[in-house]
């Protein structure tokens, strides 16, 4: 696993408490879509837990600069010293890590469930199977409270919009309630040659394995990655 020290080159607000942060990417840095890099600040805060982070990589391969994003938790001392950093300055950097991406047999669809923030590895895969002109049936299932909590969702919606191989289903449970397993069903098809992506919460992944197990999907067609707050 390589190692590198990054400058951050910038940040945003991407959604309502999600924010985004830009690194320059090291020279002959290569990873797949749907792959994590290690974040470890040079001075962390005194608290415990607070010198690295792992996250899923939201820029895809061709992009310049790297980026994550995260939900920007009130309890976390790493998030609050990382929005602090000045632009420019130094963090370590280590990865790729993970083996979350896209299966090569363009024949069996692909249909990506994502919770809150566990868009991120979604948003590489996507952007980068546009680039590549990849012949996979996409359907992402986006579960978000609301909209204005949905990270990267009109740039996931213009991208429906002009990638006939692309398909969105965003639930906002304010309004829609939970993803069911007959909405899900009715938007995936019968699902029996597809290869399911889960990101998200643990519940929400766990929950989602429940109901996919429950429509006759199984378990070896299933691929998941839980985020631990972030």
């Amino acid at each position: 696993m390589a190692r590198h020290e990054v400058a951050l080159s910038g940040r945003e607000e991407l959604a309502e408490g999600t924010m985004a942060f830009r690194f320059a990417k090291p020279a002959g840095f290569a990873f797949k879509p749907g792959q994590s890099v290690s974040v470890a600040l040079i001075e962390p805060p005194a608290e415990p837990n607070s010198t690295r982070r792992t996250f899923s990589l939201a820029s895809a391969p061709f992009e310049e600069p790297l980026m994550v994003a995260t939900r920007m938790r009130e309890g976390s001392a790493f998030k609050r010293a990382l929005k602090a950093l000045p632009l420019g300055a130094p963090v370590r950097l280590s990865g790729p890590l993970g083996a979350m991406t896209l299966h090569a047999d363009a024949a069996r669809p692909a249909v990506l469930v994502a919770g809150g923030i566990g868009i991120t590895p979604f948003r590489s895969m996507l952007l980068q199977a546009e680039h590549d002109r990849l012949e996979h049936r996409l359907l992402l299932a986006y579960s978000n409270r609301k909209r204005e909590q949905a990270a990267f969702l009109a740039e996931l919606e213009s991208l429906a919009r002009r990638n006939p191989r692309f398909r969105l289903l965003a639930v906002m449970t304010d309004a829609d309630g939970m993803l069911s397993a007959e909405r899900l069903k009715q938007f995936a098809g019968d699902g029996q040659r597809s290869v399911y992506y889960l990101a998200g919460p643990p519940a929400m992944v766990e929950a989602m394995k429940t109901l996919l197990a429950g429509i006759g999907v199984g378990a070896d067609d299933v691929r998941s990655e839980e985020f631990y707050g972030y």
